[in-house]
């Protein structure tokens, strides 16, 4: 029996690099055609640090990351799964309504090369001003704002 609800949380990050006098971010393009940050699912057994790091190296197939301490955000969402999603979550007797709390730290690499994976479509490295313009929802808005905050007062 399909279950109608799941309450799920995801780890990811907002990804910077510095490029000369300019901190460029990194945002993915989902399936949805959504932009927003690299992030996923936690794993049965893990920490927000290994969802952290394995998310990443899954989706950008960044290795060397180093997180910024003291950055830590929340955000909740609700949305309900299309397509194949939707398929996939009812095969697996997991709910189609999603409940879903992200946790989003703030990571720094030097690597300028990404390697998307098959969950995204396309990826860019933007300005603050462009990622702010591009991301998805007012709350990675927020986040983005924060990490930006902190970026600024670290580097």
């Amino acid at each position: 029996m399909t279950k109608l609800f799941a309450f799920e949380k995801s780890v990811g990050a907002v990804v910077f690099r510095k490029q000369e006098n300019e901190i460029l971010y990194l945002l993915l393009c989902y399936r949805s055609w959504q932009w927003d940050f690299p992030k996923g699912h936690v794993e049965k057994g893990e920490n927000e640090e290994q969802t952290l790091r394995r998310e990443i190296l899954e989706e950008t197939g960044l290795a060397q990351i180093l997180i910024l301490p003291n950055f830590r955000q929340s955000s909740w969402y609700f949305y309900q799964a299309k397509n194949n999603e939707r398929k996939e979550r009812i095969e697996k007797g997991r709910g189609v309504n999603i409940f879903k709390r992200a946790v989003l730290f703030c990571v720094q690499t030097e690597i300028t090369k990404v390697q998307i994976d098959f969950e995204n479509k396309a990826f860019e490295w933007l300005s603050f001003e462009e990622a702010y313009k591009k991301v998805g929802n007012a709350d990675s808005r927020r986040i983005l704002t924060k990490a930006n905050e902190a970026i600024l007062k670290n580097i």
